[in-house]
């Protein structure tokens, strides 16, 4: 597949080479694509650094979206042409201390981050996966085959739900599919199952 990563950061980028490594062409994004030199030789042949309109323009077969909250009211108006029918991967989450007011209405409203998130982008088929794992454990434990790691995701329809099941395992984690994104509130910030790293058998007893 072709994986359009918006948002380079520890999440992103640590995803993207690990995409990358199984074989997925990978397209890191930054506004200084240049900045992303070091990132992009660490992930190999399968991936280059492009700009975020070259990244919407390349069609890519799915998106993770993996920046500050606070960037996604502005995203999502940027690009609003751009992502129409487009499988997004939802892997933000939001930090009041860090994205401010936003964030703290987001938090404190009855909607979760994911369905938030999928209002604005609202022509997108959005799922939600990766928000909830620590970034050195996507780091460091990716592509074993024992004592695997669970990440727990949600999906909006059946094709972003095979997509992003299918992205899950290809890097060594077993999937945990929890229900729609009406169902993500267990995965925000200070719930549930946020911050648990843990196996399946351990993940599927919690929801």
């Amino acid at each position: 597949m072709k994986i359009g990563v918006i948002g380079s950061g520890n999440i992103g980028g640590n995803l993207g080479k690990h995409w990358a490594k199984a074989g997925h062409e990978v397209l890191f994004t930054s506004r200084h694509p240049d900045q992303l030199n070091d990132l992009v030789r660490d992930a190999g042949d399968n991936a280059k650094a492009v700009s975020l309109d070259e990244a919407w323009e390349a069609d890519a077969d799915v998106y993770l979206l993996a920046v500050p909250y606070k960037a996604i009211d502005e995203l999502s108006e940027l690009y609003a042409g751009e992502y129409g029918d487009k499988i997004i991967i939802d892997a933000t989450n939001p930090y009041p201390e860090r994205d401010g007011e936003m964030a703290k209405e987001v938090k404190e409203s009855n909607r979760n981050a994911s369905e938030y998130t999928a209002v604005k982008f609202n022509t997108a088929k959005m799922a939600k996966a990766f928000n909830t794992i620590y970034a050195d454990h996507l780091k460091d434990r990716a592509f074993r085959e024992v004592d695997k790691l669970a990440v727990p995701f949600a999906a909006q329809d059946q094709e972003s739900k095979q997509v992003t099941q299918k992205l899950i395992e290809d890097i060594g984690f077993d999937s945990v599919y929890i229900g729609e994104l009406k169902d993500t509130g267990i995965m925000d910030p200070d719930q549930k199952i946020y911050g648990k790293s843990t196996s399946r058998t351990n993940l599927e007893s919690m929801i």
